[in-house]
């Protein structure tokens, strides 16, 4: 009787300890999903009329390009589609890009989306504007809206470290003029240690080679530092390539 309770308290502690268990992951999953889901603050591109200009927006949520449509015929059917269509490109950003590629999409009068052909571009400068084309482009409607979304947005390693540069705390205010003038030869020693930093990390940075990154096929230039922004399914990804510690 007394090994049969045991045996009994035993399960039901293990049983207890399982559920605890799958609690806990559940609430992992819940918060990793939660964090994915939420990492990318950009608004929806919104659909506009051919005539007007689209925007599409960085990971950030702020407003990285402009587009509008150079081919006004666009009048395809299922049996004769429209094959391409031009557009010219116009970066709101205020840093360079060294590679740009995203989607064009078509939509008629029911909403229903008919076509879609991806542009791309490289060296697209602040406040640039480039024609680009959309081949594979398979337009099988007369369009009444449209809309264009940036799937990767390359920038250069220096446009990038800016927004994370801290400017120094000002030095405090003390009346004791010695210990100011005492602070002033640490404050040169230690201008002189950040000029090699920086001398070493940039000697190091010529020293990597030219990288890229393989696609399903496609080679995409990437450089340390740079985030690269592609499409995975239904969500877009940002990676960034950057020296291990």
């Amino acid at each position: 009787m007394k090994t049969q309770f045991v045996r009994s308290s035993f399960l039901a502690l293990a049983l207890a300890c399982a559920a605890g268990v799958a609690r806990a992951q559940e609430g992992v999953a819940t918060q990793q999903q939660s964090s994915q889901t939420t990492a990318d603050v950009r608004p929806s591109e919104a659909r506009v009329p051919l005539a007007q200009a689209a925007v599409a927006y960085d990971v950030e949520g702020h407003e990285a390009l402009n587009g509008r449509l150079r081919t006004q015929a666009l009048a395809g059917s299922v049996d004769a589609p429209v094959r391409d269509a031009r557009l010219v490109v116009e970066s709101r950003s205020p840093v360079f890009y060294n590679y740009v590629a995203g989607w064009a999409t078509f939509y008629g009068e029911d909403g229903v989306r008919c076509g879609e052909g991806l542009w791309k571009l490289e060296a697209l400068a602040p406040a640039e504007q480039v024609e680009v084309d959309t081949p594979g482009l398979r337009l099988t409607c007369t369009p009444a809206t449209w809309r264009i979304v940036a799937t990767t947005l390359l920038t250069r390693t220096g446009d990038v470290a800016k927004p994370r540069e801290q400017a120094a705390p000002p030095p405090a205010e003390t009346g004791d003029k010695s210990s100011s003038a005492a602070a002033q030869p640490s404050a040169a020693g230690a201008g002189v240690t950040t000029g090699t930093a920086n001398t070493t990390g940039a000697a190091g940075a010529a020293n990597v080679p030219p990288l890229e990154i393989n696609v399903n096929g496609k080679t995409v230039p990437i450089q340390l530092g740079n985030p690269l922004e592609i499409q995975v399914g239904k969500e877009r990804v940002r990676i960034v390539v950057q020296p291990a510690p």
